[in-house]
């Protein structure tokens, strides 16, 4: 009885975690690019980890949509949209974005 309701409410804590507020795309929300730096850009890669292919780079302020986010190697990366171009899509490490 407990597992019945302890999995469901562990799997909707921790979707919620990367979720954000706003709107934008379900389970997702709007977000800016926050810390990388003035001289430095956020990678937007082709999929969630180091391994993968740097699409582009994103300054500080970039507004972005979260869509979902998943853990590699210890690290969390959510799949994101750049809000002025939602057809660019990638996966930046979670670290640098803020809820707007």
């Amino acid at each position: 009885m407990i597992r019945a309701i302890f999995l469901p409410l562990l799997a909707l804590t921790l979707l919620s975690g990367c979720a954000g507020g706003g709107g934008g795309a379900i389970g997702g929300g709007r977000t800016v690019v926050e810390g990388a730096g003035p001289e430095e850009l956020l990678k937007l890669r082709a999929g969630p980890g180091l391994g993968f292919r740097v699409v582009l780079g994103l300054p500080d302020g970039t507004a972005l949509y979260r869509r979902d986010c998943v853990t590699e190697m210890g690290q969390l990366w959510c799949r994101v949209s750049l809000a002025e171009a939602p057809g660019i899509t990638g996966y930046v490490s979670a670290d640098y974005l803020s809820d707007e």
